[in-house]
């Protein structure tokens, strides 16, 4: 009698699966994985917050944990917020994102006004003890608009110029706001999260030549006819060249990797972060995770933002497969903005691309680039929600139908 061998499989931990690709056959209402990626977020955040920017809080308001606590409040705000946020349907969206715009275009406006300037820079509204960067919700806002113009327009958008030139026009207006704060950091989001939004429409390939190359003109002559912009650019080439002046903040930033090693000097031993480091609490919290926990630290980093960039377009593409075309294009601008936010963040700070100011999504400091964040994971929370649904209704109606 002779005994068969079964092969040798390796079976992954449910949840491990549940965070990559989703419990796709569970009878749960929506995905954990999403709630899973976004707390473990918003911890490391608060971990690192609070190590990156106690010696900068001492000084400016003795007071070591000034901006932790803040931290601290700004997430529960965001949870409280998402809370409200995951009631509202997606078809309130998508009816609502003409006004939603309008309503981008006025904080714009208003920013420029009454805004807060902050190292030359008017991007802040200050309500009370609140300030918002109206630039934050302008992106979510926007892409709603040209998630809900896809699916209004887009044989006009594959067929003909004229149907890609409108969301291009509405962009510009953006644009032309933006850098009058100036942002350019948030211009180069929305037009690469276009851009991508676009294509994956169905425009042509023609259509992408032209733009790229307008683009990349375009961004070439803010940058050359700026002179702080071109110091970016040049202290970015060769920041040792000049590093006590322009080439200042980037050379502190890679000798904080380069101290980070494999495994790190460990939590709060970081050296960059007393104020040698400027920013090191916003625009250069990973400079200081990478000095702490070394590459492992980054890598988990990089997994964590990944998995969650995944996680939204492939929710994009089985919306558009359940001919969900509003919540689809919606899922995939959010994988596309989170996805290259995060990896200007990074980059930046590492040296591969030119400091623009951009925020580490749920982790990085600033109540209103963490509100916005965690209202775009709660949409792609509420679209996973209601694909199951439609989904569950669709079997119980098979099942009502087959016993009849």
């Amino acid at each position: 009698m002779t005994s068969v061998v079964k092969p040798f499989t390796i079976e992954l931990p449910k949840w491990i699966t549940n965070i990559t690709v989703g419990a796709e056959h569970n009878a749960a209402t929506f995905d954990r994985g999403f709630v899973v990626l976004g707390l473990i977020m918003y911890m490391v955040g608060l971990v690192m917050v609070a190590t990156s920017s106690m010696p900068v809080a001492e000084r400016l308001f003795d007071n070591p944990f000034h901006f932790v606590i803040r931290h601290g409040i700004y997430i529960v705000l965001s949870v409280g917020i998402a809370a409200i946020a995951l009631q509202i349907p997606m078809s309130w969206w998508q009816r609502n994102s003409s006004y939603l715009l309008g309503f981008a275009v006025l904080l714009l406006m208003v920013v420029l006004v009454v805004g807060r300037t902050v190292n030359g820079s008017t991007r802040w509204i200050v309500l009370g003890p609140i300030t918002v960067q109206a630039a934050e919700p302008a992106k979510l806002f926007f892409f709603c608009y040209l998630a809900a113009y896809l699916v209004r327009r887009r044989e006009q958008v594959m067929e003909n110029i004229k149907g890609f030139i409108k969301p291009l026009v509405v962009f510009g207006v953006l644009a032309g706001l933006l850098l009058m704060q100036p942002d350019l950091g948030t211009i180069i989001v929305m037009f690469v999260t276009t851009f991508g939004l676009l294509f994956l429409a169905g425009a042509k390939l023609w259509q992408f030549i032209g733009l790229s190359s307008v683009g990349v003109f375009l961004l070439s002559m803010l940058a050359i006819f700026e002179p702080y912009r071109w110091r970016r650019i040049t202290s970015f080439l060769d920041p040792w060249q000049d590093p006590f002046g322009s080439g200042y903040q980037l050379t502190q930033s890679l000798m904080a990797y380069g101290r980070g090693e494999l495994l790190g000097q460990g939590l709060g031993n970081s050296i960059q972060k007393l104020e040698y480091l400027p920013e090191a609490h916003t625009d250069f919290v990973m400079a200081v995770l990478a000095e702490e926990f070394g590459f492992i630290g980054v890598s988990f980093i990089l997994l964590l933002s990944m998995a969650l960039v995944f996680k939204a377009m492939h929710l994009g593409k089985k919306a558009l497969a359940k001919e969900k075309y509003f919540e689809g294009f919606l899922a995939y601008a959010i994988g596309i903005w989170m996805c290259f936010q995060a990896a200007v963040n990074i980059g930046a700070s590492a040296g591969i691309v030119p400091t623009k100011g951009l925020t580490m999504p749920l982790i990085s400091y600033g109540g209103s680039s963490m509100i916005t964040m965690t209202i775009a994971l709660v949409i792609l929370i509420r679209i996973d929600h209601e694909i199951r649904l439609q989904s569950m209704q669709a079997t119980s109606t098979k099942r009502r139908g087959a016993k009849s």
